[in-house]
């Protein structure tokens, strides 16, 4: 197929159902990222027609919720995307998420360990309990009213 004759090709169109399948999310995920503006699809009569454009913000937008940014995020560099503009100020943003996200992450990681850390102490002291005394007869408690 020469230059030509593929200019003049129709684009590639996609339904609702056929990227749901393609990218395992369901009809309704689909129709929420339109909602919130991350998919424009064009209409024919009451049918959704997506074009490879929506496809690629869909398969940008999976992949931010991956890396577990927030919807607004995944937006503002979505929409980066589609500027014509050079690319250097969408890496320097992703850039910032990324940053942000790994700090908030790492904080996460340290709060495991510390809770990891506790767990272990509270195992290890209930183990030599058990072995030290072997299980102690449940006293009988007053209810409280």
């Amino acid at each position: 197929m020469t230059a030509t004759a593929k200019a003049d090709a129709p684009a590639r169109t996609y339904s609702i159902a056929e990227l749901a399948r393609e990218f395992d999310v369901t009809p309704r995920a689909i129709r929420f990222y339109e909602d919130v503006g991350l998919l424009q699809p064009q209409r024919a009569g009451r049918k959704r027609v997506y074009s490879h454009r929506d496809r690629t913000r869909l398969k940008l937008t999976l992949r931010g919720k991956r890396l577990g940014l927030s919807l607004a995020e995944i937006k503002e560099l979505v929409e980066m995307y589609d500027s014509p503009a050079d690319t250097a100020p969408q890496l320097q943003a992703f850039v910032q998420v990324l940053r942000a996200h790994r700090e908030q992450l790492e904080r996460q990681l340290e709060d495991i360990q510390v809770t990891l850390t506790e767990i272990a102490q509270h195992e290890a002291r209930c183990q030599r309990l058990l072995a030290h005394d072997g299980p102690r007869p449940r006293r009988r408690e007053r209810a409280v009213v």
